[in-house]
């Protein structure tokens, strides 16, 4: 009985660490040790959940929008106009081609599109990315180019270089300067006019986590954009707005304004309630764009993790397996039938350790000292009369050569160098032989 117990016990143990190491961790399923992304569903520092529960306790109708841009004209739980899509990039799902004209359609029917681009910030989320890459899908969804503010100067310049060569400097920068902040590093946002979305809004405070360089707005021919804010350390752009049919877009350069850590900073949540207030109508909603920062409809980690499916699986595959090792677990061991070792074998065993653990030098000293005394025994003499080389030298029957022989490893054993002990052992046991004879 207390063997079963004690097995019991183990396999409780053994449970409790395969649930620590494989269940869920915070802020999803991702682990603790991924960066986390900008979704509604993670807590930490970068996600959305914050606004999300934020507009929920305010009345206002939140989605997480886990379908492509080209399913928003379909859904029939959305009024055509008065909603509000936030975007953010760099994305880690692609944006396919088809959902750009839908998209372009549903704006202008009087709906807004917020893209925060983590341009001219750089969040841990946006590092492998960079806005170098991010710049692209920027110009796909609103029309409006980016550049870097030193590759702007150049090009204005009196004596320009080559656009490739000025952006080739600026991504040069940004690779030697790459190291992690100890602790993020702040940049305040002004506005440049007064503008219904910046009502009551004095700063607005954008983090780094690694070093970045400022972009700016580089508006295409025949195109018009409205600078609403400006960093107030550099005074270049940062958030900017164009209409487009009867709706508008809204798009920031620093992607790090209305997350989980940045929106209590400031008067960011001031700004996003601006926004929310004048852009979504009385049916509308906010969409939050999860699907391209990786929560797609087909895998929704929250209604995995509360499905009781789920958990009736696990409860019998826990039960049939603590069935089975209770059943047939036997931590008591059956007992030895090896037999005791011979003379001999432990004769060798010690031999070999004595071998491996006795230097070599000292091995062949010992075995030319008992040699000495067997000589001295035999020619009547005492054992500390000292090395008998005269009796080995006149004895008539012993082989000269084996006496040089000898000699030249004994000077070997007595000055620490490495003798052959099986070599010595048979000459001793040779001379000794011809001594008796």
């Amino acid at each position: 009985m207390k063997e079963r117990f004690t097995t019991l016990l183990l396999a409780l143990g053994a449970l409790l660490l395969f649930i620590f190491m494989f269940g869920p961790r915070e802020g999803g399923p991702g682990g603790r040790n991924e960066v986390p992304r900008p979704t509604t569903a993670e807590r930490r520092g970068n996600g959305y959940h914050a606004a999300l529960a934020w507009l929920d306790a305010e009345g206002i109708r939140s989605i997480s929008l886990r379908d492509r841009f080209d399913e928003l004209p379909k859904r029939e739980d959305l009024p055509p106009s008065g909603n509000l899509l936030i975007v953010t990039l760099p994305a880690t799902t692609s944006f396919n081609t088809w959902e750009f004209i839908p998209l372009d359609r549903w704006i202008r029917q009087g709906n807004t599109l917020l893209v925060m681009a983590a341009l001219s910030d750089n969040p841990d989320w946006g590092l492998a990315q960079r806005g170098f890459f991010a710049r692209g899908d920027v110009n796909l969804l609103t029309g409006l180019e980016f550049e870097p503010v030193m590759t702007r100067d150049d090009r204005l310049s009196t004596k320009p270089k080559r656009e490739e060569d000025a952006e080739r400097n600026a991504r040069a920068q940004v690779m030697r300067e790459l190291r992690a902040f100890a602790e993020p590093q702040r940049t305040t946002l002004v506005p440049s006019r007064p503008h219904a979305y910046f009502e009551g809004v004095r700063s607005v405070i954008a983090l780094s986590d690694y070093p970045a360089i400022t972009w700016t707005v580089r508006v295409p021919y025949e195109g018009f954009v409205l600078a609403l804010a400006r960093d107030e350390k550099q005074g270049e752009g940062a958030i900017w707005t164009r209409p487009l049919g009867r709706g508008r877009i809204i798009v920031s350069s620093y992607g790090t304004l209305f997350t989980n850590r940045a929106i209590g900073l400031g008067d960011n949540a001031r700004l996003l309630a601006n926004i929310v207030g004048v852009t979504v109508g009385e049916r509308g909603a906010v969409l939050f764009d999860d699907l391209h920062q990786g929560l797609g409809a087909l895998y929704d980690p929250e209604k995995f993790y509360s499905d009781r499916r789920l958990y009736i699986t696990l409860g019998v595959l826990i039960a049939l397996w603590l069935i089975w090792v209770l059943g047939s677990t036997r931590l008591r061991a059956f007992p030895s039938t090896v037999t005791a070792p011979r003379e001999v074998e432990l004769i060798r065993a010690a031999g070999g350790f004595l071998a491996r653990a006795l230097p070599v030098h000292l091995g062949a000293q010992r075995l030319i000292e008992n040699f000495f005394r067997r000589v001295n025994a035999r020619a009547g003499r005492r054992p500390e009369d000292g090395v008998p080389w005269d009796v080995l030298d006149h004895h008539a029957r012993v082989a000269p050569a084996d006496i040089e022989r000898l000699k030249t490893w004994y000077a070997d054993a007595y000055a620490s160098r490495r003798v052959p002990l099986q070599q010595l052992q048979n000459l001793l046991v040779r001379i000794d032989r011809q001594m008796a004879t």
